[in-house]
């Protein structure tokens, strides 16, 4: 009988975790089925999706309230419909605010629950462990110390390593890629990411050109990518541009390739979130930087459990990277944080020596370990 796996992602990272997760398990049981909500990396490795997994690409609480009656409807349907035929195994992958409730009822239901990559409770939300608990058969760490947290709660909780790590060519030459991207062969190149959701770009898109426009005036022949996730972000971007009559500016927009982006750049900004790790993997100093509603920011600061918001420092547990949030994100601050990044080649070096680390750590062969983690919930010898 061929097993059925529902598999729910939110956002264009959790599409790419998922994408390498459906491969990785084809790749012993080809004729696995795999349906829920799916973006397109997902789609193109054989899943089928039910809704568009735009609608759960929001952020923040002003961001999803827009949305929330979209968003619980859409859910209570996908309950029902799992419900009514039951998949062999459940897999939320990341967006856990959606996931987490899905997988409480479904677990309830008698269904086998995953989630896949461990909500942050090491950051805020600590007591988040308990609805964790009910709703779920078993966690899918990406980090290294995140079973120890699920250990005194009684959560089966596995670490499977980062599958970008095992992939990525960390510290790649840029020669190459700048040849590739047809890029100048001498002058500085800096990487801009400034999100992949919508909500994102329109609190980062001004931002960032700001940025762009000082640094531009101060190194001389900068060149500046902006790799886009979607073709809505990109007219986000495209319209901040014309606004600000910033057209001029020397931008490379790209849609998509943003690894390709980074591994040419020599320092990259990037918005708070799944790529700054990508970018500590392959290597680049960054800056790391985020706006959101004043409200969510509120509400988020009171509940963060740590200094740090990026990635990289946490893993860390210090500053390996600058990190300006919110009100301290200024064109001013913005573009002096990079110059000096630019400007400081031993700075640039003892951050690329932390980023080694990082990699070596979460490099962990992702595709066996999801393989032996979940295969025995299907039945399937591995």
């Amino acid at each position: 009988m061929v097993k059925k796996i529902a598999i729910v992602a939110g956002e264009a990272s959790g599409d790419q975790l998922a994408a390498h997760l459906i491969k990785s398990l084809r790749q012993r049981v080809p004729e696995l089925q795999f349906y829920g909500i799916a973006g397109p990396k997902m789609q193109a490795a054989g899943a089928t999706s039910w809704y568009p997994m735009e609608m759960l690409s929001v952020r923040g609480y002003v961001e999803v309230l827009k949305h929330y009656r979209s968003i619980v409807r859409m859910r209570k349907e996908l309950i029902a419909r799992l419900k009514s035929d039951p998949p062999d195994l459940f897999i939320g992958v990341d967006a856990p605010d959606f996931n987490l409730e899905i997988e409480r009822q479904l677990k309830k239901a008698g269904v086998t629950t995953v989630h896949y990559v461990s909500p942050s409770i090491w950051a805020w939300r600590a007591k988040r462990v308990l609805a964790i608990k009910k709703a779920v058969s078993l966690v899918l760490c990406v980090f290294p110390f995140e079973p120890e947290l699920y250990k005194p709660h009684g959560v089966p909780a596995r670490y499977v390593g980062y599958p970008l790590a095992d992939f990525l060519p960390h510290s790649a030459d840029r020669k190459p890629m700048r040849e590739q991207l047809r890029l100048p062969a001498v002058g500085p190149v800096v990487t801009f990411l400034p999100g992949s959701r919508n909500s994102e770009l329109e609190f980062h898109a001004e931002l960032f050109i700001e940025t762009a426009k000082r640094l531009v005036e101060q190194v001389e022949g900068v060149t500046i990518l902006v790799p886009l996730a979607t073709r809505k972000t990109h007219e986000l971007f495209e319209s901040a541009l014309y606004r600000l009559d910033a057209a001029h500016l020397p931008l490379k927009i790209m849609f998509g390739h943003a690894h390709e982006a980074m591994t040419a750049a020599d320092v990259v900004l990037a918005a708070s979130g799944t790529a700054t790790l990508e970018a500590a993997l392959l290597g680049r100093p960054m800056v790391i930087t985020y706006k959101m509603p004043k409200f969510s920011w509120w509400l988020i600061k009171r509940k963060r459990l740590q200094p740090w918001v990026g990635l990289p420092n946490i893993l860390a547990g210090r500053f390996v990277v600058p990190e300006l949030l919110q009100e301290a994100a200024t064109p001013e601050a913005l573009s002096a944080a990079l110059l000096e990044l630019l400007n400081d080649k031993q700075k640039r070096a003892e951050i690329e020596t932390a980023f080694d680390e990082l990699y070596q750590n979460l490099r962990q062969n992702t595709a066996q370990q999801l393989q032996d983690a979940l295969l025995p919930l299907l039945g399937e010898a591995h």
